[in-house]
């Protein structure tokens, strides 16, 4: 992409309404723009950054057996009548009226429309287990959206339902989605730390949150250094061996992990205090377990092996990448702007012109751009005709991993200057070496 005929609105000066490094950066970046209290439109930056989120996503989900569908944004009032949640959910729902005065809503969560498609179709047994996701827009009316995308009333939300026969299968369901959170958030550049969360009514120790840690989180949290140190499952993990999942759970609940909300600290204490970490945290995922919550008071039924009729077991599974965006820049970023893990980065590559119009610098460039391109990588060129001091603080506030800088002075000596974003490190290499680096190499 040429970034002359790209559409990227850089903002040079903080926003007065951006409370956070996120959402500032965000908004200066060209990622977003408000167009009411808690809601954004994606700009191009943005949504290439959230595609590349959605993708690791999907692959995780999928590797872990969850098949994908998708469910409208807007629901009819009577599934929730059916949960006993329409009257219970409170001011966060929109409630609406369509033209023929049904009550319809527009959906915070999907339980009851996916237990509906549930019960329609499957009635043995035999058809378990299954895990249905889909990623999709949900609406909740917060009293207070702030901090951008962070906390909108609008926002992506990846939503997986497990049903299975019993809670032996639901708790097998529920150890898959934990490991296979644990492989996604791991791939997007983060350290995730599953802490334990409240079950509510339905009880048992099957709800975790994961959070990332972050000076500017927003909870404070409590875990045993040994997370730092724990290996996260590879991409040779068998999500068919159960037991061999329920181990790698085992290992990563059994250090102390807690939110200020389920913080115990006679617990806390028996921690050797250098092995205590005491931190700000961002939750990245919630996964919980609520049994026949939803399935008894809507007859989601299957026929067991006993020739009996039992309620389905579930459990939700919940990721926002919207959230995500924010939270990886709270989790990366310098003072002079984001720094994106090359796995989410918008590009993977850009190539700087410092001299637009010099036939040497154009013809560097060029050739880098066509053969960069040609080997598949994803580039913003540069071309522009703005000063050099602007160039470089552009790249450098949308945060791409990798800057080809080239310059007359290198160009006649057919050279490229690399700069590697994250480290702030520099080499200047001949041009044929810098395409081999990169993979545009003949």
């Amino acid at each position: 992409m040429r970034l002359s005929r790209y559409f990227l609105p850089i903002l040079k000066e903080n926003p007065r309404e951006a409370e956070i490094v996120s959402h500032r950066l965000m908004l200066r970046a060209g990622m977003i723009r408000q167009q009411a209290a808690g809601i954004f439109s994606l700009l191009p930056l943005g949504l290439r950054v959230l595609e590349r989120i959605n993708t690791i996503i999907r692959e995780e989900q999928d590797r872990a057996g969850a098949i994908e569908i998708l469910m409208p944004t807007i629901q009819s009032a009577d599934l929730w009548r059916e949960s006993g949640r329409y009257d219970d959910y409170g001011k966060e729902m929109l409630r609406i009226t369509d033209r023929h005065e049904r009550d319809m809503l527009y959906g915070p969560t999907n339980e009851e429309m996916v237990t509906d498609i549930f019960r329609s179709y499957v009635k043995s047994y035999k058809d378990l287990p299954l895990n249905l996701y889909h990623i999709q827009w949900k609406f909740r009316d917060e009293v207070r959206p702030r901090f951008g995308v962070m906390r909108g009333r609008e926002f992506l939300m990846k939503d997986a339902y497990s049903f299975d026969i019993d809670f032996k299968g639901a708790r097998a369901a529920y150890n898959r989605m934990f490991v296979a959170y644990l492989r996604t958030f791991t791939r997007m550049g983060l350290k995730a730390i599953p802490m334990r969360a409240d079950t509510g009514p339905i009880g048992g120790d099957l709800s975790h949150e994961f959070i990332i840690l972050a000076e500017t989180g927003e909870s404070e949290v409590f875990c045993h250094r040994d997370y730092m140190e724990i290996a996260v499952p590879g991409a040779d993990t068998d999500f068919s061996d159960d037991d061999g999942i329920a181990g790698i759970v085992k290992a990563w609940t059994t250090p102390y992990a807690a939110t200020d909300e389920m913080h115990d600290e006679t617990a806390w204490a028996t921690i050797a205090e250098d092995d205590r970490l005491a931190a700000r945290g961002i939750e990245v995922g919630h996964i919980f377990h609520f049994g026949t919550k939803y399935s008894a008071p809507m007859g989601a039924t299957v026929t067991g092996p006993d020739g009996k009729e039992h309620p389905v077991s579930m459990g939700s599974y919940g990721i926002g990448p919207t959230r995500l965006m924010a939270a990886i820049i709270e989790a990366s970023h310098d003072e002079n702007g984001i720094i994106w893990p090359d796995s989410v980065a918008p590009f993977e590559l850009s190539i700087i012109n410092m001299k637009a119009g010099d036939a040497a610098c154009d013809a560097a460039c060029e050739t880098l751009y066509a053969k960069l391109q040609a080997a598949g990588r994803d580039v913003l060129y540069d071309d522009t005709d703005q000063r050099a001091g602007a160039k470089f603080a552009t790249h450098d506030l949308i945060g791409i991993p990798w800057q080809l800088i080239v310059g007359p002075r290198g160009a006649a000596a057919g050279e490229v200057e690399i700069k590697n974003r994250r480290t702030g490190e520099r080499e200047t290499m001949a041009l044929d070496a810098a395409l081999q680096r990169f993979g545009g190499g003949q």
